[in-house]
């Protein structure tokens, strides 16, 4: 005999979500992040402006981290498509993560800065906004750096590093201080420095900027 819990449409226990309402929270947590980056991002403080109590939050999301990706995921990566990168050619997914870079900082200024920071403090955070949230471009993805390497574009050795410690630190850069970074340019950071640091084969034994694991310094040491 079936369980009267055990029929198909049983709703599980507990309150609906209010989609309103969780639109109301996410928009809180988008300013926190806009404001005061990740670290100002906490439940107590979005429970306080949101006026929603603590335990509201933690039956949403279980961790801050889920709570900031579910917020990028309503805001400014909602028009994002997680697409793999796939245009045949190196110089072509170059060109096509730089784009989606620019996309990423454009949706939701200073936000998605913000988002491009994620790495340097919290490289967990980092890697689910890129798997959740779909690939910011800042990071270059193993399977674009396979692909060139099978088709012989790039040695067995290229390092990622190149690319994330150089793409999104410089359109940053640019941004921040109000200057071009159109197609041109982006053509030309590929051509000039992106794809011949990545064909140099050399191991930077670092971890690039936006890598989602940056090398830390070590305290005292210059070398």
């Amino acid at each position: 005999m079936p369980y009267p819990n055990s029929a198909p449409n049983a709703r599980p226990p507990g309150r609906p979500r209010d989609a309103a309402r969780e639109s109301e929270i996410l928009t809180v947590v988008l300013s926190l992040l806009s404001e005061a980056g990740i670290d100002g991002v906490t439940f107590e403080e979005v429970a306080r402006r949101a006026q929603a109590s603590k335990r509201t939050l933690y039956r949403r999301w279980a961790t801050k981290q889920e709570m900031v990706v579910a917020a990028i995921k309503a805001g400014p990566a909602a028009g994002n498509k997680p697409d793999p990168i796939d245009t045949g050619s190196l110089r072509g997914d170059l060109l096509a993560l730089l784009e989606r870079l620019e996309a990423t900082m454009e949706a939701g200024s200073p936000v998605s800065l913000t988002i491009m920071q994620a790495g340097l403090r919290d490289p967990e955070l980092c890697r689910h906004i890129e798997e959740s949230a779909g690939p910011t471009g800042a990071r270059i993805p193993d399977t674009v750096l396979r692909a060139a390497i099978d088709r012989g574009e790039l040695p067995a050795t290229a390092d990622p590093f190149a690319y994330e410690e150089v793409a999104a630190a410089v359109l940053v850069i640019r941004k921040l201080n109000g200057l071009s970074t159109d197609q041109r340019y982006r053509e030309a950071l590929v051509d000039s420095v992106l794809i011949p640091a990545l064909r140099s084969g050399v191991n930077a034994a670092q971890h690039g900027i936006f890598s989602g694991r940056p090398t830390r310094a070590v305290p005292g040491s210059h070398q």
